[in-house]
């Protein structure tokens, strides 16, 4: 039953990243090395879809992770930014929704569409979706413990308040796991200017922690996650549901213009 249940998260996992490959020329923008915490999230449609351009509607899986979830908020920490010729670029450490998506009519994802979010670097606002606001006040702390005869423990908080208003935090211990490698090609659209996207090449290592759907172990042993103010308030009405907390263990991108 573990073998059956593994193969089946690893093949539901390509259709959640949106497997969006060409065969176009692109022009490579920069590369990165990250570490990323992710929420997948149920939130009331009606809000999502005020935020969303028309011409546009959420991707909802049925089955699978993702099963019910309409939105992400994914907390990162870019380790290493490096520009096309692999020297560096800088660093960054932000948070931002994005929504799996399709077209109107459609039944096919054809990627994700940043919505919103707040970086810790003000150059970075609104950055490349348009959407970004800098971080009046951000706080970033990683740790992990490991003893002999116990399980690696990680710790995190992520806590990022915008110019706006608008405040996102998370503070969460679990028990890592080993990581299961995933390589996906996807689009990623503005919710500001859903004309412009760009295209990512994804190697990352994919720890899910606790979902509502997949057989896999409660490994959170806390967890306590806050949002409030600005334009996603709306979202967090009382009914929305966190339905999978993954930890990316690497996430490696390579981000393209098409």
């Amino acid at each position: 039953m573990r073998a059956t249940g593994a193969a089946a998260i690893g093949t539901a996992l390509i259709t959640l990243i949106g497997l969006n490959g060409g065969a176009h020329a692109q022009t490579l923008l920069e590369q990165s090395a990250e570490v990323r915490m992710q929420l997948d999230l149920a939130v009331s449609p009606a809000a999502l879809k005020a935020l969303l351009p028309d011409g546009w509607g959420p991707f909802v899986a049925t089955s699978g992770p993702a099963k019910d979830c309409n939105v992400r908020l994914i907390f990162v920490d870019r380790v290493d930014i490096n520009r096309p010729d692999g020297a560096p670029a800088g660093t960054e450490q932000m948070v931002y929704f994005a929504s799996p998506i399709k077209k109107s009519g459609s039944n096919e994802m054809a990627g994700q569409m940043v919505i919103d979010g707040i970086t810790a670097n003000a150059k970075q606002a609104p950055g490349p979706f348009k959407v970004y606001q800098a971080a009046t006040s951000y706080r970033v702390e990683r740790s992990t413990r490991a003893a002999a005869g116990g399980p690696i423990e990680n710790e995190e908080t992520w806590d990022f308040t915008g110019r706006d208003g608008e405040h996102l935090a998370l503070h969460l211990t679990y028990e890592r796991g080993v990581a299961r490698r995933l390589a996906a090609e996807s689009k990623f659209f503005s919710a500001a200017d859903p004309n412009s996207y760009q295209i990512w090449k994804i190697d990352q290592g994919l720890d899910i922690m606790r979902n509502a759907t997949v057989p896999v172990k409660d490994r959170v042993k806390a967890f306590e996650f806050k949002a409030s103010g600005g334009r996603v308030a709306k979202l967090f009405n009382g009914s929305e549901r966190v339905v999978s907390v993954d930890a990316l263990h690497w996430y490696n991108r390579t981000v393209s213009a098409p």
